[in-house]
């Protein structure tokens, strides 16, 4: 019985004893835990109040809207609502952190090492943190929980929230 075997060539002594050899990185991941992601949430909550009060409520009072009202479906609450989803998607999308997660040196990966695509970051700002708030916040409970420290929002888009290294490539 006859069998073909193709002969790979490894390293040369050369190579071996080479100087400039390195050997292969070593990648450190560190995922985000929840106390973290909480106190960087808080902090992105106050810029987005701040910027809904700079931005919204003056154009708000301009058009002679009144800003005091409650009801979920009120003008403000849905301005509000329009500002914080923005902030979010748009901050994760091209830059992979809010200002929050930036303080504490938190970045949102793909899980599969992809660049995040707009699909991705909307499923997972838009649909999986209304869903994670709504059940009663069990959603963004998981996260003190799951060996990788994931959320509902993180599984409905894939993604990691991890904590960066100066030095240490992710």
């Amino acid at each position: 019985m006859d069998h073909e075997f193709e002969e790979t060539s490894g390293p040369t002594a050369e190579e071996q004893t080479s100087v400039n050899a390195k050997p292969p990185a070593t990648i450190f991941v560190l995922y985000a835990g929840f106390w973290i992601r909480f106190w960087a949430y808080v902090i992105d909550l106050i810029v987005v109040g701040s910027l809904h009060r700079i931005f919204v409520y003056p154009v708000l009072r301009w058009l002679d809207i009144s800003i005091i009202e409650t009801s979920m479906l009120s003008t403000v609450a849905i301005s509000t609502a329009v500002v914080m989803y923005a902030y979010f998607i748009i901050m994760t999308k091209l830059l992979g952190q809010t200002l929050g997660k930036m303080v504490f040196g938190l970045k949102v990966i793909d899980e599969n090492k992809e660049k995040l695509s707009w699909d991705t970051v909307i499923f997972r700002e838009l649909i999986g943190k209304f869903i994670s708030k709504t059940a009663f916040f069990l959603g963004f409970i998981t996260i003190g929980f799951s060996s990788k420290k994931k959320g509902w929002h993180d599984y409905f888009g894939d993604t990691l929230v991890i904590q960066e290294r100066k030095g240490v490539p992710i």
